[in-house]
Parts: structure tokens; sequence; C-alpha cells
């Protein structure tokens, strides 16, 4: 191996991005840079070391032995780097920028309106919220957060379980005025449902509607849980959503509350050599903190206090409903 002295960091840079992207266009991407950067920074590389880093493939780039050695002391040298420079704000507070992300449908319409909580506590803390219907890898570096829904596989992640909630089926009142109340789970059959486009669910814990029924009548399908959310508010059909996802301002009604219902798990992640940065760690308490303190993550008693659809008598339902 030849001299490390031509060795430059912005080359390292260059080859993580196209080790974690697997191709020149998603390393570019990634990077922000065009391809030609990325090839001629990895040529660089290659050239300083002596050693070819990558195979290159018609499917993109593969990394050879060398590469994979490298690849685990530039990941060393980057958390060194990023440990350096998210160290304690220099006025004695905490401040710099933490990338969240986590799934749309918590992000939109439950995280989004609580940050001003935060924020009042560290003003100089900015958070990037990034919604994503993918895994997110926090050990590629893609966020320094991520809040889902299941536990991720990665080396050098500390996932924590935070909470869990419950799901139900809601309908808007001009669907139940037209098409009645189911009365058990075999009537749901006979009803209308919105729900997620098949092929471009990425995440299969969203597949949450098939924990009920497998055969349903899907009249709408969006990749969006707030399209799914309007949809069934305009009077599509039923739609399953969190708890978290309805308010007393939407005008759904639970239906089958006691019956038709699934849960799932709220998992805080973070790569190993972040847990202890103080922006990190403040986003960390931010989020546990608010979800601890509400029912909605509680799901034996996340109930939603408004009129369910089963509890109305056959006379008095479709009045209440027209309401």
């Amino acid at each position: 191996m030849q001299t490390f002295d031509l060795l430059d960091w912005n080359d390292i840079k260059i080859f993580l991005g196209a080790a974690r992207g697997g191709s020149l266009a998603a390393a570019a991407k990634r990077l922000r840079v065009d391809q030609s950067t990325v090839s001629r920074r990895l040529a660089n590389l290659e050239s300083a070391l002596g050693l070819a880093l990558f195979e290159r493939l018609p499917s993109g780039l593969r990394l050879s032995d060398v590469g994979q050695r490298l690849l685990r002391h530039a990941e060393q040298v980057e958390s060194a780097v990023i440990s350096l420079r998210h160290e304690d704000h220099p006025g004695g507070g905490i401040g710099g920028r933490v990338r969240l992300a986590t799934m749309e449908g918590i992000a939109s319409l439950y995280l989004a309106e609580r940050l001003w909580g935060l924020r009042e506590r560290h003003p100089d803390l900015m958070v990037d919220l990034v919604t994503s219907a993918q895994t997110v890898y926090v050990n590629r570096r893609e966020a320094d957060l991520f809040l889902s829904f299941f536990r991720p596989p990665g080396k050098g992640l500390i996932s924590e379980q935070i909470g869990a909630f419950r799901l139900g089926l809601y309908a808007a009142p001009s669907y139940l005025a037209r098409h009645g109340c189911p009365a058990d789970l075999l009537a749901l059959k006979q009803h209308h449902f919105v729900s997620y486009v098949d092929d471009l669910v990425q995440v299969d814990c969203v597949r949450w509607l098939d924990d009920l029924l497998e055969e349903r009548q899907t009249v709408f399908r969006s990749n969006s849980m707030i399209a799914q959310k309007n949809a069934a508010r305009g009077g599509l059909g039923l739609v399953l959503l969190p708890s978290f996802a309805v308010t007393a301002r939407d005008d759904l009604v639970p239906v089958l509350h006691d019956e038709a219902f699934t849960t799932r798990e709220l998992w805080l992640n973070v790569h190993a050599d972040l847990q202890f940065a103080p922006r990190v760690r403040a986003v960390m308490a931010f989020l546990k903190g608010t979800i601890a303190s509400d029912v909605q993550f509680r799901p034996s008693e996340a109930l939603p206090q408004m009129a369910r659809c089963s509890s109305l008598s056959p006379d008095a339902r479709v009045s209440s409903l027209m309401i």
C-alpha cells in the first residue's frame, strides 16, 4: 500500500457515500454532486492507496475485501468527526441540527404540532423532520434518529421501545348514514375501505388492515395516511387509523372499536456513536417525555372520547350521524 500522505478526507466522504449507496448515481444524489465527481474522487482514493476498493458491476458498485476493511475504519473516522462537531454549544446551551426521520402519519398528524415545546427549551436547536415510507438506516447516516413502528435491523444501532399505539376503524357520518353501521366483524365484508397501495408499501408493518381482514372491498388507495384519512372524512369508506391520528375535529366515528382493532409498537433508534451527543439526547428526551405523557401511546387506555357507531341505537344512529 502506498503512502497515506495523499489521502483526502473529501475522498473518504465520497467513498462512504458510494459504499452506502451502491452506485455512482446513488452516491452523487446522497452527496449532492455529479457522478463524474464521484467517479474521479474514487479513482483518486484508489490511486493513493494502490488498491481497488470496488468491483464495477452492471448493477452498480460492490465493495472489495479491501473496501470492506476501509469502510470500517472510515466509519470510525466519521464518527469521531461527528462527535467533535456536535459537542456542547459554545454558549453553554444545546444547539445544532438533528435530523429526525419517521413515518408520514406520525410526523404530520402528531409530532409537527408539538415540536414548539422542544423549541421553547432549546431555541438554538434545529430539527429536520423527515418523512419516509421505508426503513431509514441511521447506521448509514441517513438520519440522526429514526422513530419507527418496528425494531429495525442494523449493527451499531441503539433501539428502545418508547410506547405503542392502537389502530381502530373510523368512518364519516355521511358514509354510515348511507351504508349503516356494521354489526360485527363478519359484516365488514359488505363495507367499503380506503387503504394503502399494496405494491408501494415498503414497510410491512403498515399493512395493518390485513390484521383485521384480508378480503375486503377497497374503493380508494393511497400511499399517504393523510390522503386516506381525508378520503374517509369525505365518505368514501372505512379507514384503519392510529389513535394519535384522529381528533374530535375530524368528524370521524369509531366503528366496532372494541372488536376491530390492532396495535403497533413505537421504537426510537439512534446510532451508538450519537447516543451521547447533547443535541441528540435533547431530542430523544423530548420524544420520550412526549410519548410517555400521552395516553394515546398506552393502547389499553387509548379509547376515543367520542360517540361510537356501535353504541348508538338503530333509530338514533342515523339522526345522530346526520347532525
